[in-house]
């Protein structure tokens, strides 16, 4: 399926910004399952100052804002054609050692109600991929889908005693989950093409986990599916902040807002 995707974030500030530099993975490279047939990113009030591979292959810019600004304006645009894999990505790449996906972080962190709902889980007696499924339905039940409730810095074990989230909270979870289990897990985000919309205010996230003959596979807990030809997938990391489409640095202003349009269609 062949994806046009649209996005644009723009920035206010009530002040001028004497320096501010952002970093950004809004960038889809082509990988496993997807290629990038053209991908444009333009900066208004600001210009890209550097790009990169970070350590989980993603592509990164660095966009530093203009002095005295008080606006930026990042808008992107391009097509990916993408193949249904049934989530399976296949062999662990980039600089990353897999080993270190196994390592939890303070937004995975187990906590007792974790570590209940993975004692509650079931064995690998039906397979890998079944006990998995069978966890992100656990995660799904434990955590309602309601926005408003929690934000990027929620911890997983938080979203658990609050009862609800988003899929940022639903990945957090199942990754914690999963790595309690031995898997080797990584947040996955990007976007998803919805079957009832087109215009998003934000993008989405889901997990992957690296599983022995397969290697990664991806699981949408908020959606009870595996990624298919609907998923693009931007950035990976151990968790959220290292897949965060957006982090940085500012001065010079004392409160700033943001307003991000989506656009997933099929082309």
């Amino acid at each position: 399926m062949r994806l046009k995707i649209n996005h644009a974030s723009r920035y206010r500030y009530n002040s001028p910004v004497s320096y501010g530099l952002l970093q950004i993975r809004q960038t889809p490279k082509s990988r496993v399952g997807q290629e990038i047939i053209r991908w444009d990113l333009h900066v208004d009030g600001g210009k890209v100052e550097a790009e990169f591979e970070d350590q989980n292959a993603n592509w990164v810019q660095l966009i530093s804002l203009n002095e005295g600004g008080q606006e930026l304006t990042i808008s992107s645009e391009g097509e990916v054609e993408v193949e249904d894999r049934a989530g399976v990505i296949g062999a662990h790449r980039g600089f990353t050692p897999l080993w270190l996906f196994q390592r939890t972080t303070p937004l995975t962190r187990p906590g007792p109600l974790l570590r209940k709902l993975v004692k509650a889980s079931p064995d690998a007696s039906e397979g890998d991929i079944a006990r998995l499924h069978a966890i992100a339905g656990q995660v799904r039940e434990a955590i309602a889908y309601e926005p408003g409730w929690t934000d990027t810095d929620t911890k997983a074990e938080d979203a658990l005693e609050a009862g609800r989230g988003v899929c940022q909270d639903h990945a957090h979870v199942f990754i914690a989950a999963a790595r309690l289990l031995g898997y080797p897990a990584r947040y996955a985000g990007g976007y998803l093409m919805m079957n009832d919309r087109v215009q998003q205010d934000a993008g989405h996230a889901w997990a992957e986990v690296h599983v022995d003959r397969l290697g990664w596979v991806g699981f949408d807990v908020s959606n009870a599916i595996s990624p298919d030809s609907r998923y693009v997938r931007v950035a990976t990391g151990l968790d959220y902040r290292e897949a965060s489409p957006v982090s940085g640095m500012r001065f010079g202003a004392s409160s700033e807002s943001l307003d991000v349009s989506i656009q997933v269609q099929q082309q």
